[in-house]
Parts: structure tokens; C-alpha cells; sequence
């Protein structure tokens, strides 16, 4: 599969980073199937954090994902591993961490708040796909 869901989450969408995330994706020769900005229905936050549920910041995390719109992308790539160039320009996932050059390490300061989210296998760009564009996957 060399198509991969890409979110720019709430907190990257309040501080006006749209622009410049969907610039990197871009700039680094993946390409746009679908995106749309809206706020993630509780329902589908559950579902996309399914593997979450249970442990105790579950419902933070399904709290920040809905509090306000996000963009929603699926990004297409040149090789099966689309999901693997995602997740390296995303950075590390707590951005003290995250390289400079990143999208976290260069914008994030905060693990709970880290501006985008990829898909982190095949399996889970299917899955997530579906959830948000079905039939796109």
C-alpha cells in the first residue's frame, strides 16, 4: 500500500501549521488523494484509538483529538513504505526527542500536543483510512 493517513491535529490547526506541514508532505514528493477539515465525531476518535482504550490517558487523548477541527489527509508516495517517509518527517512522538528537521522536533514542544499524527504500518493506514475516507483505503 503506498497510501498513509496523515492528521494535522487540533492544536497544529489553532496555531495556523496546516500550511507548513502539508508544505513538507509535499515538498518531499508525496501527494494528496483526499483531505478534508473537520471535527472528529467522538465515535471515530474511539475507533482510531481503539488500541489505546483502557489506559489511562485514553480519554485525554480522544478529548484533544475532538475539541476542534483537524485536517484529515491521505497522502499517496512512490514505494510501499509511504508510511515510513510520513513518520520520519513527522519526528519522534514526544518532540523533546524529535530530530531538528522534523515536524516536531522543529514546531512541538509538547508530547500531548504534537501537531500530527501518521499512520504507523500498512495495517493501521488501511485501517484508518476506512475510518475516515471509507472506501479510499
Amino acid at each position: 500500500m503506498n497510501r498513509t493517513l496523515v492528521i494535522v491535529k487540533p492544536d497544529g490547526m489553532e496555531r495556523g501549521l496546516a500550511g507548513e506541514i502539508v508544505g513538507r508532505l509535499e515538498r518531499k514528493g508525496l501527494r494528496l488523494v483526499a483531505a478534508e477539515l473537520r471535527t472528529i465525531p467522538r465515535a471515530d476518535a474511539l475507533r482510531h484509538y481503539a488500541e489505546h482504550e483502557g489506559k489511562p490517558f485514553f480519554e485525554d487523548l480522544v478529548a484533544f483529538i475532538t475539541r476542534s477541527p483537524a485536517l484529515l489527509m491521505v497522502v499517496e508516495g512512490p514505494d510501499d513504505e509511504t508510511y515510513a517517509v510520513v513518520r520520519t518527517l513527522m519526528g519522534a512522538t514526544d518532540p523533546k526527542k524529535a530530530a531538528p528537521g522534523t515536524i516536531r522536533g522543529d514546531l512541538a514542544v509538547q508530547m500531548t500536543e504534537n501537531l500530527v499524527h501518521g499512520s504507523d504500518s500498512h495495517e493501521s493506514a488501511r485501517r484508518e483510512i476506512e475510518i475516515f475516507f471509507p472506501g479510499l483505503g
